[in-house]
């Protein structure tokens, strides 16, 4: 097949020997099957930032940290580096989020570098050498489902426990091989600690989840652990084997709003009274 204009750099340098087809093409990249020497593996070619489709990307970029204090600078006046470098950091995001958890034991696929705005990694495969399904084309039985959700909650959670939310999950952004679900496409992933955005969308990724697997296993569907996993997680209680119930209550009390209303005013006077005495301390000079 033709070869990609992002991919013949890479060809050149040897990181990549051939392209054997494409993959598929996404919102934000189309894949390609590659041979690397004697292994199979796909090239991830992410789009430009004015063609990709991807919708609010500054929520995800929140809290996404730049040590470089130009770079910073740059990027927040929206210059031609600036946005160059946003880039950069949208597609950096990915491998170094999949180097972090697979370190972490999240199943994930193996990484091998992003090289100009293309990402090489494994490719997932079933034993017979078939790439692995999505999600969403695989047919499940209720004791499958139940397991392959069982093996997914687990997963965010280790992703919860290094800082990380995917943001983006869905039955599309999640393979199946023979060992169970795998998951991909984690360009967007947000810090869980930063990100203002994080709760939300860690509840969104769960229950998205919990709906596609409550089709074959209904009574998935009453399970609770985005927010049980949320709680422990802001108490800092959660950890990788911490086994969740699927079980959260919400809390009972109500608020004491005669209390808060209190502090508020208690809080204003103790400004004015701050404020005054500023006031005289001017007067007398």
């Amino acid at each position: 097949m033709k070869i990609p204009k992002r991919i013949a750099p890479l060809m050149e340098e040897g990181l990549i020997d051939e392209v054997l087809r494409q993959l598929m093409s996404g919102k934000e990249a189309t894949v390609y099957v590659v041979r690397c020497g004697s292994e199979i593996r796909c090239a991830k070619v992410y789009k430009e930032a004015r063609k990709r489709s991807f919708k609010q990307a500054s929520q995800y970029r929140e809290g996404r940290k730049v040590r470089n204090s130009r770079r910073s600078r740059a990027m927040e006046k929206g210059s031609k580096f600036g946005r160059e470098e946003q880039e950069n950091l949208w597609q950096n995001a990915e491998v170094d989020a999949l180097y972090k958890l697979a370190d972490a034991g999240v199943r994930v696929p193996t990484p091998y570098g992003c090289f100009d705005g293309v990402l090489l990694m494994e490719l997932v495969t079933e034993e017979s050498g078939e790439v692995a399904s999505r999600l969403n084309d695989v047919v499940l039985t209720p004791e499958q489902a139940r397991e392959d959700h069982a093996a997914i909650i687990k997963d965010i959670t280790r992703m919860l426990c290094a800082g990380l939310v995917h943001g983006d999950l869905s039955e599309f952004n999640v393979l199946v091989d023979s060992y169970g679900p795998v998951i991909i496409d984690l360009p967007q992933v947000v810090d869980a600690v930063s990100n203002n955005n994080a709760q939300w969308m860690l509840e969104r990724d769960v229950n998205n989840m919990r709906s596609y697997y409550g089709m074959s296993a209904p009574e998935l569907l009453e399970t609770q652990y985005a927010k049980e996993m949320w709680a422990l997680f802001e108490d800092g209680k959660l950890t990788p084997d911490t086994e969740l119930t699927g079980v959260f209550e919400e809390p009972t009390e109500a608020a004491d709003v005669d209390a808060v209303m209190t502090e508020i005013r208690e809080a204003f006077n103790e400004e004015q009274d701050r404020l005054a005495r500023i006031q005289a301390a001017n007067e007398i000079d």
